[in-house]
């Protein structure tokens, strides 16, 4: 695939994560939509906001001196730099690894413009997996959706595509 796809799946995804978010802060803090379910069934639609880092751990206990948009700035260029450079290692061939990359650099992308434009992140995705993990998974969002798809795209090539690259030179599935 040519480095062109690549980023309009990550510029695409970064829309989409940001119109989604759009949508949900223009209701308002409080709202709360039923989608699968009714009141708090599996899956609904509840505007929180996050400032901390994931499941609103708080990273400013360890440095206060900084500030969030700053620390949060600095972690998203750190990852996003590391996320190319393994990109950039990985065979041409590796079409899964190249794109789950891509979309944890589109999520985190997405969360640092919610940073930027109103100083925490915009979660609205409120689901419930039957009572054995959390009472309720802590409420998400698209770019914390494609950090995890990312993550585990990578891990499929990795474990199941990349031996096949290594053992012919060639993909085949």
């Amino acid at each position: 695939m040519k480095t062109l796809i690549y980023v309009a799946i990550a510029v695409i995804a970064l829309i989409l994560d940001q119109i989604t978010k759009f949508w949900a802060d223009s209701h308002g803090l409080g709202w709360k939509m039923p989608v699968i379910g009714n009141g708090d069934g599996l899956l609904n639609f509840t505007l929180a906001y996050n400032e901390g880092a994931a499941f609103s751990i708080n990273p400013q206990s360890l440095m206060p001196w900084l500030s969030p948009t700053l620390f949060f700035g600095i972690l998203t260029v750190i990852a996003c730099l590391g996320a190319v450079y393994f990109f950039r290692g990985l065979h041409k061939r590796d079409y899964l690894s190249k794109i789950g990359i891509v979309l944890i650099i589109a999520g985190a992308l997405g969360n640092f413009c919610d940073r930027l434009r109103i100083g925490k992140v915009v979660d609205f995705i409120d689901f419930d997996f039957p009572d054995f993990i959390f009472e309720r998974w802590p409420t998400f969002n698209l770019a914390d959706s494609w950090v995890t798809m990312g993550i585990g795209l990578i891990l499929i090539g990795t474990y199941f595509m990349r031996p096949v690259i290594m053992k012919t030179g060639k993909l085949r599935i």
